[in-house]
Protein backbone atom coordinates (compact mmCIF):
# COMPACT_ATOMS: atom_id res chain seq x y z
CA UNK A 1 0.00 0.00 0.00
CA UNK A 2 0.99 3.74 -0.67
CA UNK A 3 0.37 6.12 2.19
CA UNK A 4 -2.62 8.79 0.30
CA UNK A 5 -3.04 6.59 -2.90
CA UNK A 6 -5.78 4.45 -4.26
CA UNK A 7 -3.42 2.33 -6.42
CA UNK A 8 0.07 0.83 -5.52
CA UNK A 9 1.16 -0.10 -8.74
CA UNK A 10 1.06 0.53 -12.46
CA UNK A 11 -0.32 -2.01 -14.37
CA UNK A 12 0.57 -2.85 -18.03
CA UNK A 13 -1.04 0.06 -20.36
CA UNK A 14 -3.25 -2.42 -22.56
CA UNK A 15 -2.14 -0.36 -25.78
CA UNK A 16 1.52 -0.49 -24.76
CA UNK A 17 4.39 -2.99 -25.71
CA UNK A 18 7.26 -1.66 -23.27
CA UNK A 19 6.83 -1.28 -19.44
CA UNK A 20 8.82 -0.14 -16.89
CA UNK A 21 9.15 -2.91 -14.10
CA UNK A 22 10.12 -2.10 -10.51
CA UNK A 23 12.14 -5.33 -9.31
CA UNK A 24 12.88 -3.30 -5.94
CA UNK A 25 9.85 -3.41 -3.18
CA UNK A 26 10.93 -0.95 -0.90
CA UNK A 27 11.55 1.55 -4.12
CA UNK A 28 7.43 1.27 -4.63
CA UNK A 29 6.19 1.41 -1.02
CA UNK A 30 9.16 3.44 0.81
CA UNK A 31 7.24 6.73 -1.08
CA UNK A 32 3.95 7.75 -2.88
CA UNK A 33 4.77 9.49 -5.67
CA UNK A 34 4.06 12.93 -5.95
CA UNK A 35 1.86 14.60 -8.08
CA UNK A 36 2.57 16.06 -11.61
CA UNK A 37 0.53 18.57 -13.68
CA UNK A 38 0.89 18.77 -17.43
CA UNK A 39 -0.71 21.22 -19.43
CA UNK A 40 -3.68 19.78 -21.92
CA UNK A 41 -3.53 21.18 -25.56
CA UNK A 42 -7.59 20.34 -26.36
CA UNK A 43 -8.60 22.92 -28.62
CA UNK A 44 -12.40 21.86 -27.71
CA UNK A 45 -14.12 21.76 -24.45
CA UNK A 46 -17.62 20.18 -24.70
CA UNK A 47 -17.83 16.55 -25.14
CA UNK A 48 -20.66 14.49 -26.36
CA UNK A 49 -22.22 10.77 -25.89
CA UNK A 50 -25.13 8.77 -26.41
CA UNK A 51 -24.91 6.41 -24.08
CA UNK A 52 -28.20 5.50 -22.65
CA UNK A 53 -26.77 5.01 -19.25
CA UNK A 54 -26.33 8.20 -18.49
CA UNK A 55 -28.55 11.50 -18.27
CA UNK A 56 -27.01 13.68 -20.37
CA UNK A 57 -25.12 13.71 -23.40
CA UNK A 58 -22.59 16.87 -23.27
CA UNK A 59 -20.26 17.42 -20.79
CA UNK A 60 -17.11 19.51 -19.58
CA UNK A 61 -14.01 17.93 -18.09
CA UNK A 62 -11.45 19.91 -16.90
CA UNK A 63 -8.98 17.77 -15.61
CA UNK A 64 -7.90 14.50 -17.26
CA UNK A 65 -6.78 12.08 -14.38
CA UNK A 66 -7.78 12.00 -10.67
CA UNK A 67 -5.97 13.27 -7.32
CA UNK A 68 -8.87 11.58 -5.83
CA UNK A 69 -7.09 8.19 -6.21
CA UNK A 70 -10.57 5.83 -5.95
CA UNK A 71 -9.50 2.54 -6.85
CA UNK A 72 -12.65 1.63 -7.91
CA UNK A 73 -12.36 4.74 -10.73
CA UNK A 74 -14.09 3.11 -14.09
CA UNK A 75 -12.03 6.31 -15.72
CA UNK A 76 -8.52 4.63 -15.13
CA UNK A 77 -8.28 3.49 -18.49
CA UNK A 78 -8.56 6.92 -20.15
CA UNK A 79 -5.20 7.32 -19.00
CA UNK A 80 -3.75 4.28 -21.42
CA UNK A 81 -4.98 6.47 -24.47
CA UNK A 82 -2.53 9.15 -23.08
CA UNK A 83 0.28 6.40 -22.97
CA UNK A 84 0.07 6.34 -19.25
CA UNK A 85 -0.71 3.47 -16.76
CA UNK A 86 -4.34 3.14 -15.15
CA UNK A 87 -2.83 2.84 -11.90
CA UNK A 88 -0.51 5.24 -9.84
CA UNK A 89 -0.32 6.96 -13.31
CA UNK A 90 -3.94 8.15 -13.56
CA UNK A 91 -4.06 9.85 -9.65
CA UNK A 92 -0.52 11.54 -10.16
CA UNK A 93 -0.02 12.73 -14.02
CA UNK A 94 -2.93 15.05 -13.72
CA UNK A 95 -3.63 16.90 -17.31
CA UNK A 96 -4.94 20.45 -16.79
CA UNK A 97 -7.12 22.36 -19.17
CA UNK A 98 -6.27 25.80 -18.51
CA UNK A 99 -7.66 26.93 -21.49
CA UNK A 100 -11.30 25.62 -20.80
CA UNK A 101 -13.37 28.61 -19.83
CA UNK A 102 -12.58 30.25 -23.02
CA UNK A 103 -12.96 27.29 -24.87
CA UNK A 104 -16.29 27.35 -22.83
CA UNK A 105 -17.01 30.85 -24.35
CA UNK A 106 -15.99 30.16 -27.67
CA UNK A 107 -18.52 27.09 -28.10
CA UNK A 108 -20.96 28.32 -26.76
CA UNK A 109 -21.36 31.50 -29.47
CA UNK A 110 -20.96 29.16 -32.22
CA UNK A 111 -24.48 29.07 -33.64
CA UNK A 112 -24.39 25.73 -34.24
CA UNK A 113 -24.72 25.40 -30.22
CA UNK A 114 -28.12 24.39 -29.13
CA UNK A 115 -28.75 25.28 -25.21
CA UNK A 116 -28.83 21.98 -23.31
CA UNK A 117 -27.77 20.78 -19.78
CA UNK A 118 -23.95 20.05 -19.66
CA UNK A 119 -22.55 17.73 -16.91
CA UNK A 120 -19.39 18.65 -15.26
CA UNK A 121 -17.79 16.46 -15.10
CA UNK A 122 -18.31 13.39 -16.77
CA UNK A 123 -15.37 11.40 -16.49
CA UNK A 124 -12.98 12.74 -13.63
CA UNK A 125 -14.02 15.01 -10.62
CA UNK A 126 -13.89 18.47 -11.22
CA UNK A 127 -13.45 19.73 -7.40
CA UNK A 128 -10.18 17.56 -7.26
CA UNK A 129 -7.07 19.10 -4.81
CA UNK A 130 -5.73 21.20 -7.61
CA UNK A 131 -9.11 22.99 -8.47
CA UNK A 132 -8.78 24.90 -5.04
CA UNK A 133 -5.44 26.61 -6.70
CA UNK A 134 -6.33 27.05 -10.25
CA UNK A 135 -10.27 27.58 -10.43
CA UNK A 136 -10.84 26.14 -13.99
CA UNK A 137 -13.94 24.43 -12.69
CA UNK A 138 -15.52 27.82 -11.25
CA UNK A 139 -14.18 29.37 -14.19
CA UNK A 140 -16.47 27.05 -16.14
CA UNK A 141 -19.30 27.32 -14.76
CA UNK A 142 -19.31 31.14 -14.46
CA UNK A 143 -18.91 31.50 -18.45
CA UNK A 144 -22.25 28.59 -18.11
CA UNK A 145 -24.10 31.37 -15.76
CA UNK A 146 -23.20 34.14 -18.45
CA UNK A 147 -24.99 32.21 -20.98
CA UNK A 148 -27.35 30.93 -18.86
CA UNK A 149 -26.69 27.74 -20.00
CA UNK A 150 -27.85 25.38 -17.60
CA UNK A 151 -25.11 22.87 -15.43
CA UNK A 152 -25.59 19.57 -13.90
CA UNK A 153 -22.68 18.40 -11.44
CA UNK A 154 -21.42 15.28 -9.21
CA UNK A 155 -18.59 15.22 -7.44
CA UNK A 156 -17.09 13.67 -4.42
CA UNK A 157 -15.38 16.85 -2.83
CA UNK A 158 -17.13 19.27 -0.58
CA UNK A 159 -14.67 22.15 -2.53
CA UNK A 160 -17.86 22.53 -4.82
CA UNK A 161 -19.54 24.61 -2.07
CA UNK A 162 -17.17 27.45 -2.52
CA UNK A 163 -19.20 28.07 -5.68
CA UNK A 164 -22.45 28.78 -3.58
CA UNK A 165 -22.68 32.04 -4.78
CA UNK A 166 -22.69 31.52 -8.35
CA UNK A 167 -24.75 28.08 -8.25
CA UNK A 168 -27.42 30.50 -5.91
CA UNK A 169 -27.38 32.48 -8.75
CA UNK A 170 -28.08 30.14 -11.35
CA UNK A 171 -31.21 28.07 -9.40
CA UNK A 172 -32.98 31.08 -9.59
CA UNK A 173 -33.81 30.20 -12.89
CA UNK A 174 -33.51 26.84 -12.68
CA UNK A 175 -29.80 26.73 -14.30
CA UNK A 176 -27.98 23.85 -11.56
CA UNK A 177 -28.51 20.45 -9.99
CA UNK A 178 -25.90 19.06 -7.90
CA UNK A 179 -25.35 15.54 -6.76
CA UNK A 180 -22.83 14.79 -4.00
CA UNK A 181 -21.07 11.05 -4.20
CA UNK A 182 -21.16 8.93 -1.16
CA UNK A 183 -19.93 5.56 -1.12
CA UNK A 184 -19.25 4.85 2.14
CA UNK A 185 -19.72 6.20 5.72
CA UNK A 186 -17.50 3.88 7.50
CA UNK A 187 -13.56 5.79 7.50
CA UNK A 188 -12.06 2.90 7.45
CA UNK A 189 -13.27 2.07 3.89
CA UNK A 190 -13.35 5.53 3.14
CA UNK A 191 -9.69 6.47 3.94
CA UNK A 192 -8.67 3.63 1.72
CA UNK A 193 -10.89 3.07 -1.15
CA UNK A 194 -10.88 7.02 -1.90
CA UNK A 195 -8.30 8.41 -0.22
CA UNK A 196 -7.99 12.15 -1.23
CA UNK A 197 -11.63 12.64 -1.22
CA UNK A 198 -13.93 14.63 1.47
CA UNK A 199 -14.60 12.94 4.16
CA UNK A 200 -18.40 11.61 4.42
CA UNK A 201 -18.56 13.92 7.27
CA UNK A 202 -17.43 17.00 4.93
CA UNK A 203 -19.79 15.37 1.73
CA UNK A 204 -23.03 15.41 4.05
CA UNK A 205 -22.07 18.84 5.38
CA UNK A 206 -21.86 20.06 1.41
CA UNK A 207 -25.22 18.94 1.05
CA UNK A 208 -26.15 21.02 3.70
CA UNK A 209 -24.59 24.12 2.68
CA UNK A 210 -25.60 23.89 -0.87
CA UNK A 211 -29.25 22.80 0.43
CA UNK A 212 -29.80 26.11 2.56
CA UNK A 213 -28.55 28.08 -0.03
CA UNK A 214 -31.48 27.43 -2.26
CA UNK A 215 -29.17 24.65 -4.11
CA UNK A 216 -31.52 21.78 -5.42
CA UNK A 217 -28.79 18.52 -4.09
CA UNK A 218 -28.95 15.23 -4.40
CA UNK A 219 -26.45 12.19 -3.45
CA UNK A 220 -25.24 9.11 -5.81
CA UNK A 221 -24.71 6.19 -3.87
CA UNK A 222 -22.17 5.49 -5.87
CA UNK A 223 -20.33 2.87 -6.38
CA UNK A 224 -22.50 0.34 -4.45
CA UNK A 225 -19.32 -2.12 -3.39
CA UNK A 226 -21.47 -5.94 -3.13
CA UNK A 227 -20.55 -8.08 -0.08
CA UNK A 228 -18.03 -4.63 1.25
CA UNK A 229 -20.60 -1.27 1.00
CA UNK A 230 -24.16 -2.31 -0.64
CA UNK A 231 -25.57 -2.31 2.92
CA UNK A 232 -24.93 1.12 3.70
CA UNK A 233 -26.87 2.18 0.76
CA UNK A 234 -30.37 3.15 3.79
CA UNK A 235 -28.08 4.99 6.22
CA UNK A 236 -26.46 6.65 3.12
CA UNK A 237 -29.45 7.68 2.04
CA UNK A 238 -30.85 8.66 5.07
CA UNK A 239 -28.10 10.92 6.10
CA UNK A 240 -27.93 12.76 2.75
CA UNK A 241 -31.72 13.20 2.96
CA UNK A 242 -31.36 14.55 7.05
CA UNK A 243 -28.84 17.21 4.93
CA UNK A 244 -31.29 18.24 2.81
CA UNK A 245 -30.53 16.19 -0.34
CA UNK A 246 -34.33 15.43 -2.28
CA UNK A 247 -32.97 13.04 -4.67
CA UNK A 248 -30.89 10.38 -5.11
CA UNK A 249 -29.24 7.54 -7.53
CA UNK A 250 -27.16 4.78 -7.78
CA UNK A 251 -24.10 2.87 -9.65
CA UNK A 252 -23.09 -0.56 -8.92
CA UNK A 253 -19.33 -1.44 -9.06
CA UNK A 254 -17.73 -1.55 -12.85
CA UNK A 255 -14.45 -2.82 -12.82
CA UNK A 256 -13.62 -2.04 -17.39
CA UNK A 257 -10.03 -3.09 -18.12
CA UNK A 258 -7.45 -2.44 -15.66
CA UNK A 259 -9.65 -1.26 -12.67
CA UNK A 260 -10.14 -4.83 -12.10
CA UNK A 261 -6.61 -6.00 -11.12
CA UNK A 262 -6.31 -2.89 -9.69
CA UNK A 263 -8.95 -3.19 -7.76
CA UNK A 264 -8.29 -6.98 -6.71
CA UNK A 265 -5.14 -5.89 -5.15
CA UNK A 266 -6.38 -3.26 -3.16
CA UNK A 267 -8.87 -5.72 -1.61
CA UNK A 268 -6.19 -8.12 -0.97
CA UNK A 269 -3.89 -5.36 1.06
CA UNK A 270 -6.82 -3.59 2.98
CA UNK A 271 -9.99 -6.57 3.01
CA UNK A 272 -8.46 -9.73 2.59
CA UNK A 273 -10.92 -11.44 4.75
CA UNK A 274 -13.45 -10.11 2.19
CA UNK A 275 -12.18 -10.31 -1.30
CA UNK A 276 -13.70 -13.49 -2.23
CA UNK A 277 -17.22 -12.48 -1.23
CA UNK A 278 -16.44 -9.05 -3.07
CA UNK A 279 -15.75 -10.15 -6.11
CA UNK A 280 -17.69 -14.00 -6.63
CA UNK A 281 -20.71 -10.89 -5.66
CA UNK A 282 -19.59 -9.23 -8.69
CA UNK A 283 -19.30 -12.08 -11.20
CA UNK A 284 -22.83 -12.88 -9.66
CA UNK A 285 -23.66 -9.59 -11.06
CA UNK A 286 -21.54 -9.85 -14.28
CA UNK A 287 -22.94 -13.23 -15.42
CA UNK A 288 -19.64 -14.77 -14.26
CA UNK A 289 -17.39 -12.19 -15.17
CA UNK A 290 -15.91 -9.03 -13.29
CA UNK A 291 -17.01 -7.17 -15.96
CA UNK A 292 -19.75 -6.45 -18.38
CA UNK A 293 -19.97 -3.45 -20.70
CA UNK A 294 -23.17 -3.47 -22.29
CA UNK A 295 -25.48 -0.79 -22.49
CA UNK A 296 -28.31 -0.71 -19.98
CA UNK A 297 -26.71 -3.39 -17.92
CA UNK A 298 -22.99 -1.80 -17.04
CA UNK A 299 -24.15 0.18 -14.31
CA UNK A 300 -27.05 -2.04 -12.43
CA UNK A 301 -25.89 -5.64 -13.33
CA UNK A 302 -28.13 -8.76 -13.48
CA UNK A 303 -29.72 -11.22 -11.78
CA UNK A 304 -30.77 -12.34 -8.13
CA UNK A 305 -28.09 -9.36 -6.29
CA UNK A 306 -29.15 -6.86 -8.54
CA UNK A 307 -32.71 -6.71 -8.09
CA UNK A 308 -32.13 -7.51 -4.21
CA UNK A 309 -29.90 -3.66 -4.41
CA UNK A 310 -32.17 -1.76 -6.73
CA UNK A 311 -35.13 -2.66 -4.85
CA UNK A 312 -33.71 -1.72 -1.39
CA UNK A 313 -32.76 1.51 -3.19
CA UNK A 314 -36.61 2.13 -3.85
CA UNK A 315 -38.10 0.95 -0.73
CA UNK A 316 -35.62 3.73 0.85
CA UNK A 317 -36.52 6.31 -0.93
CA UNK A 318 -40.05 6.02 -1.00
CA UNK A 319 -39.71 5.87 2.81
CA UNK A 320 -37.57 8.96 3.13
CA UNK A 321 -39.40 10.72 -0.07
CA UNK A 322 -36.43 11.05 -2.15
CA UNK A 323 -37.13 11.73 -6.32
CA UNK A 324 -40.51 12.59 -5.35
CA UNK A 325 -39.76 16.74 -7.40
CA UNK A 326 -39.95 16.37 -11.07
CA UNK A 327 -36.63 19.15 -11.51
CA UNK A 328 -36.30 19.97 -15.26
CA UNK A 329 -33.19 22.18 -16.12
CA UNK A 330 -34.42 25.60 -17.75
CA UNK A 331 -32.66 26.17 -20.91
CA UNK A 332 -35.13 28.56 -22.13
CA UNK A 333 -32.89 31.78 -20.53
CA UNK A 334 -29.78 30.90 -22.71
CA UNK A 335 -28.04 34.00 -24.66
CA UNK A 336 -25.00 34.09 -26.66
CA UNK A 337 -22.49 36.62 -25.03
CA UNK A 338 -19.31 38.60 -27.34
CA UNK A 339 -16.68 39.09 -25.02
CA UNK A 340 -17.92 42.91 -24.78
CA UNK A 341 -21.22 42.30 -23.89
CA UNK A 342 -20.17 39.85 -20.60
CA UNK A 343 -18.21 42.99 -19.24
CA UNK A 344 -21.64 44.75 -18.63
Amino acid sequence: MMKGRGASWNPQNRFETLAYAVDDEAERDENAPKTLYLRDPSRSIIATNDSPDVGFDASINPYRGCEHGCIYCYARPTHEYLGFSAGLDFETKILVKEDAPQLLREELNKKSWEPKTIAISGVTDPYQPIERRLGITRGCIEVLADFRNPVGIITKNALVTRDVDVLGEMSTWNGTRVFLSVTSLDPNVHRTMEPRTSTPELRLEAIRTLSAAGIPVGVMVAPVVPGLTDHEMPAILKAARDAGAQWAGFVVLRLPWAVAPLFEQWLEENFSDRKDKVLNRVRDLRGGKLYDAQWGVRGRGEGIFAEQIEALFDVTCRKLGLNEKDYELNTSMFRRRTAQASLW
